[in-house]
């Protein structure tokens, strides 16, 4: 099953926030979670290197930072996806100074519609994909067609906190703190992106709480499914196994 192309604007809105922002993607991303981004990453990375894959598909992958981790700590070979060529040009020049062009390919492509058979890849991983897509249920279901069964699924998005003292903390951070620190650290593009975001992930999930999200999952045909909110609720890791 394939997402329709009847709606590509999110695609369009993400290639231009992050056209000038892939040179300083992966520090500054850091930075702005306040060190918590490399955690995250490695929980969710755990997953799939505990399953032991040979092939991993990482989608969103931006300049290759999971896709580079996971060829790190693991013998497979990972292919990486993005829908913006400035982004993939960086990831190239990633890959190429870490050493790792026999085991990280990077393609152009939409996660609604990967260029891959059924069941290509023994685990998937996204980062931050759900809320630039139009329909994340669809698209989870595209995402889960290219595993193989009995293949791992991991994903990190952000998360808003939910006990009421943090969100209101985390409500501060993401409307405030944010932009201004993007501004001093990465320019207009970076205070560009700082105050899109908060507004971006309540929004999402006023749309999409995350039972729903564990829902759409078990749909797209991925069970097992384990749930870990990190950094008091601020970033949110999943994985499961995609059916037979």
């Amino acid at each position: 099953m394939r997402v329709s192309n009847a709606r590509v604007e999110p695609n369009r809105f993400a290639r231009a926030l992050f056209a000038d922002l892939p040179a300083r993607y992966d520090r500054l991303a850091c930075v702005l979670s306040l060190g918590q981004d490399g955690r995250w990453r490695r929980e969710m990375i755990d997953h799939v290197v505990a399953a032991g894959a040979t092939s991993v598909l990482d989608v969103a992958t931006g300049p290759a930072g999971v896709a580079l981790q996971v060829a790190s700590r693991s013998a497979a070979h990972v292919t990486g996806i993005d829908l913006s060529a400035e982004m993939l040009r960086q990831g190239h020049e990633n890959v190429r100074a870490a050493g790792r062009e026999d085991r990280v390919s990077l393609v152009l492509g939409r996660a609604e519609e990967l260029p891959f058979a059924d069941g290509t890849f023994d685990a998937l991983t996204f980062t931050y994909l759900l809320r630039y897509v139009a329909e994340p249920e669809a698209t989870l279901v595209e995402l889960a067609r290219v595993v193989r069964p009995g293949g791992i699924v991991a994903s990190l998005e952000f998360a808003v906190p939910p006990d009421p003292l943090w969100r209101t903390a985390w409500w501060l951070y993401t409307r405030v703190v944010l932009p201004v620190g993007g501004a001093m650290l990465g320019g207009r593009a970076w205070f560009d992106v700082g105050r899109f975001l908060g507004p971006s992930i309540s929004d999402h999930y006023r749309r999409h709480p995350v039972h729903r999200t564990i829902a759409a999952w078990e749909r797209a045909g991925i069970s097992d499914l384990g749930v870990r909110r990190m950094s008091l609720g601020g970033g949110l890791v999943m994985w499961g196994r995609r059916s037979s």
